[in-house]
Order: structure tokens, then C-alpha cells, then sequence
């Protein structure tokens, strides 16, 4: 999805909700944070592949515009030193919720799912397995697209010196791949479970060395 279509598909999103306010200035916000110095993987280019997978999801889906809201929103906040992004994120999602008179249970339902992504455990709810799926469809891509990704997760903690940076990125990688599932829903595991074994046993075996 290019960046004009993901701007396209913010306007008609932020129409289904019925939201008030001005679409615009919260569309501007998110530009500019996904853009601040420093990002190289977490950036308006994650976002747009996020909208692409969730647009072969399909309509027979619930939810869709609380994933889609949540997808917008879940690294809006972005900040390598810290702990709580997702919480951080959520609650700047919650402030414009509410500012756009939307219910208290959509803005429930989209900070659940945004936490989500912080990938502590897995899953279990279908709205919260949905995002997880888009979030981390990213390990079930090409040896070249995934490797790149690699780079950039680096270049975002290139403050942090080699050996640390490698057993840190060790215990996710090692905590994601130790699961029975990487994907929860049998459409995202259909397409990428397997390459993303791959792709995992790849990272870890060079974070290894490391």
C-alpha cells in the first residue's frame, strides 16, 4: 500500500467510525511522529504493510475498524529506552477516541488490542490475534525483506553495543520462535509460519555467533 492509499484509507476509516473532529491534524500527528529521528523500521512504511495484510483479511471479520484504528496507532510512541510504548501508545489512541466523541468500549477494545503488540504472550482473543498476526507478519517474509528488517531493528538500538544488543534480541527472537504457533490465526499461518522459522533460525543462529 503506498502512502497516498494508507492517507485514503485513514479519511474513510475515521468516516465508518463517525468520528468528529478533524481527521487531518490526527492524520498529520501520526505522519510526523512515524517519521521522527531515529526510526528506521518502526516508521509510515510499517504501518502501510500493516494495512496491506489486513486487507486480505477479509469482511467476514468483526472488529476490522478497531484492528484498523489500533494498526494506526500501536507505534505511535516509539522510544528504543523504554518500557511502555504500547501503554504510551494506547492512551495517545484513548485521548483521540475520546476528542472524536467515540464510545468508551471502542476505545476499550482498541487499547487492548494495541497492548498486544508488546508480544508478551500469546493471544487469545481473535481481535488481539488479528493485530498480533499483522504486527508480526514481517518474520514471514522474503530472506531479503526479513534480513533488511533486521537491519533497521539494529540500526534503532544502535545505541545499544553488539553483545547486548545480541542477547537481548536472542531472548525475543528465541521467546517467539519457542512458541507452538507464531501465528494465531490459520490465515496468517498458512502464509508465513513456515518462512518465518526460517527466517528465525537464520537470525538467532548469526545473533548466536555474535
Amino acid at each position: 500500500m503506498s502512502a497516498s492509499d494508507a492517507r485514503a484509507a485513514w479519511f474513510a476509516l475515521w468516516q465508518r467510525l463517525g468520528a468528529s473532529g478533524d481527521a487531518s491534524s490526527v492524520c498529520e500527528d501520526l505522519s510526523l511522529r512515524y517519521s521522527e529521528p531515529g526510526r528506521a523500521y518502526h516508521t509510515l512504511a510499517h504501518i502501510e504493510d500493516c494495512l496491506t495484510e489486513l486487507a486480505d483479511v477479509g469482511g467476514q471479520e468483526t472488529d476490522l475498524d478497531a484492528i484498523e484504528f489500533a494498526l494506526w496507532f500501536h507505534d505511535a510512541v516509539y522510544d528504543t529506552k523504554a518500557k511502555d510504548n504500547e501503554e504510551r501508545s494506547a492512551a495517545l489512541a484513548r485521548d483521540v477516541i475520546r476528542s472524536a466523541s467515540l464510545s468508551g468500549s471502542f476505545g476499550d477494545l482498541v487499547t487492548r488490542l494495541i497492548v498486544a503488540t508488546k508480544h508478551a504472550t500469546p493471544p487469545v482473543a481473535r481481535s488481539e490475534q488479528l493485530v498480533v498476526d499483522i504486527d508480526l507478519s514481517i518474520l514471514g517474509q522474503s530472506h531479503r525483506k526479513f534480513d533488511e528488517y533486521e537491519r533497521r531493528i539494529r540500526a534503532e538500538y544502535s545505541w545499544v553495543p553488539a553483545p547486548g544488543f545480541a542477547t537481548g534480541r536472542l531472548a525475543i527472537l528465541s521467546s517467539i520462535q519457542s512458541r507452538p504457533r507464531i501465528y494465531s490465526t490459520d490465515l496468517f499461518h498458512g502464509k508465513y509460519e513456515r518462512s518465518a522459522r526460517e527466517n528465525l533460525a537464520r537470525s538467532i543462529a548469526q545473533l548466536t555467533e555474535t
